[in-house]
């Protein structure tokens, strides 16, 4: 339950911030937050991570579900007996599902988070998920799983 809680929830707040990105900034418009640091910026990306791969719509699709399939094997196989793992593979999960949504719309990801201060790429909420998942699943293995 807490898997589909937690991907559910990230799935929603992703699609949600998205849909006012798209509704309140016309592409390419930027608007401070904390001026210089932290800006809302409506990007569209048509690849992965730093635009690599750009145009493969149906490349990532087919790996999403792939991925997808991988997670909920996961999720039932070994997160059923593990509370944090099944945060973490809803983390995944969730970002993956919206990210997933949008290339199956429209072909590109909708991003608009920009620490401009700090980092240069602009990411989504679906993004910030799976790369927190990510490094909770390496922590999750390096180290809880020893103990």
């Amino acid at each position: 339950m807490v898997f589909w809680i937690c991907g559910a929830l990230v799935f929603f707040l992703d699609r949600g911030t998205k849909y006012l990105v798209v509704k309140k900034l016309s592409l390419g418009q930027t608007s401070p937050v904390i001026e210089g640091f932290f800006h809302l910026t409506h990007v569209q990306n048509s690849g992965a991570a730093f635009g690599l791969l750009a145009d493969k719509r149906w490349f990532f699709i087919i790996i999403t579900l792939f991925i997808f399939f991988v997670i909920l094997y996961l999720q039932y196989t070994m997160g059923k007996n593990s509370v944090r793992l099944s945060i973490v593979l809803g983390l995944l999960a969730g970002g993956a599902a919206g990210n997933f949504m949008d290339r199956l719309k429209t072909g590109f990801v909708i991003d608009f988070v920009d620490f401009r201060g700090i980092w240069s790429y602009v990411f989504n909420l679906a993004d910030a998920a799976i790369v927190f998942g990510m490094i909770l699943l390496a922590w999750q293995i390096l180290f809880v799983e020893k103990g």
